[in-house]
């Protein structure tokens, strides 16, 4: 009798003492089925809810975490149809069950996975849970099935939310003594305090400018915390442009003049159609945008703003800039938060990475889109959309 292959034993076992049966499988044999038997381990104690659904869309099997997440017991689900178990909704609570949105439907069609979707799953309303899925197709003897695989985010939105909460609190509390000092040292800079040397008056000037970019970083991170929490809002009006972008260009000529780049005039038609938009936060998307335009365009540079009318429903306006360009690798990040650029010349610039995560935020919250054209050593161009003034 051929003895047992080392490490065999559970094998053994799983025959029911069959020894015979069990020597008489290969070791390749044997090797598979510590495999299966180690993938159904790690399914089954996996905390996330994991299922899998047949061509019509019904339950084939799930593990303990989604017996739990679903409720009811295993034997109940198993042969369901998932609208009767999971009941997607997005997190508007609209149902997406039947629908094109539906993610299995979606993946049926694409015949690609979908990764990283947040919804609400749930029979029962006030147990709904929010988690991130993703929705994958695999194939096993000619058929296809769906995994569809759930992480609670419950936790998650609540860490979230304390961190949100503690970073707008602290960022708040910064911004009143910061606005005390950059107050009093404008007071001594116009003399209030009495006559400065011109040595006192550059070195406070040197003050003022390091306060002021403290602030404007304090304003941006409460701008983000507060759009996190649901409590960013704009209030459209009526907005001509060329008013708003003459200030921007005033503001940040000091700027440009040391960094000896050339503000170009506004290209912007005197009988241009006025903006539905929040003139505030418009203002912000442009001084985001140009101030980026000058920092990353060498002296006898220019930076330009035009504006010209996209359809019938918005407008389109542009910030060029005939600076070093953004290299490919860079461009999908651009938009992140916080995001860096490894590459030498724009890593000295410096900066926090929030300017065009804030800019697309605004954009996209007046139902815009904004885009960026640009070519290493070439220049940048961005381009963002705005909704047109219609009277009532």
């Amino acid at each position: 009798m051929p003895s047992i292959a080392p490490g065999c034993e559970a094998c053994a076992e799983s025959y029911g003492n069959d020894v015979a049966e069990t020597h008489s499988l290969s070791g390749a044999t044997h090797s598979r089925l510590h495999e299966n038997q180690y993938l159904e381990a790690v399914i089954a104690s996996t905390s996330d809810a994991m299922i899998t659904l047949d061509p019509q869309l019904c339950v084939r099997d799930l593990n303990s975490a989604a017996v739990s997440v679903l409720g009811g017991a295993r034997e109940e689900i198993i042969g369901r149809r998932c609208s009767q178990v999971l009941c997607c909704k997005n997190l508007n609570r609209t149902a997406l069950c039947g629908t094109s949105s539906c993610p299995f439907v979606r993946v049926q069609q694409q015949k690609k996975p979908l990764p990283n979707e947040e919804l609400l799953i749930g029979i029962d309303p006030e147990r709904a849970c929010e988690v991130s899925v993703s929705v994958t197709p695999v194939v096993a003897d000619d058929v296809v099935y769906t995994v569809f695989t759930a992480r609670d985010l419950s936790a998650l939105k609540v860490a979230n939310r304390v961190r949100s909460n503690f970073v707008s609190m602290v960022s708040h509390e910064l911004r009143t003594p910061l606005n005390s000092v950059h107050g009093f040292i404008d007071l001594l800079l116009q003399g209030h305090m009495g006559e400065l040397t011109q040595e006192q008056h550059t070195y406070l000037g040197y003050a003022q400018e390091g306060v002021q970019q403290l602030v404007s970083i304090v304003e941006d991170i409460l701008f983000m915390t507060r759009s996190d929490l649901g409590q960013f809002e704009i209030k459209q009006q009526e907005v001509h442009l060329q008013s708003l972008a003459r200030q921007v260009f005033r503001t940040l000529q000091n700027q440009a003049a040391k960094a000896e780049v050339v503000l170009s005039s506004p290209d912007i038609p005197a009988h241009a159609p006025p903006l539905y938009a929040d003139p505030l936060r418009i203002k912000q998307v442009l001084s985001n945008l140009v101030t980026n335009a000058i920092k990353f365009t060498p002296p006898g540079g220019t930076v330009t703003v035009k504006v010209r009318q996209h359809n019938e429903q918005f407008a389109m306006i542009s910030v060029a800039d005939t600076g070093y360009g953004i290299h490919p690798e860079d461009r999908r990040h651009i938009f992140e938060r916080f995001y860096q650029s490894n590459h030498s010349q724009q890593s000295k610039m410096g900066g926090y990475g929030l300017g065009l995560s804030i800019a697309k935020l605004i954009i996209e919250q007046h139902g815009g889109t904004i885009n960026v054209d640009t070519a290493v050593n070439q220049g940048t161009t961005f381009s963002f959309t705005i909704p047109l003034y219609h009277e009532q």
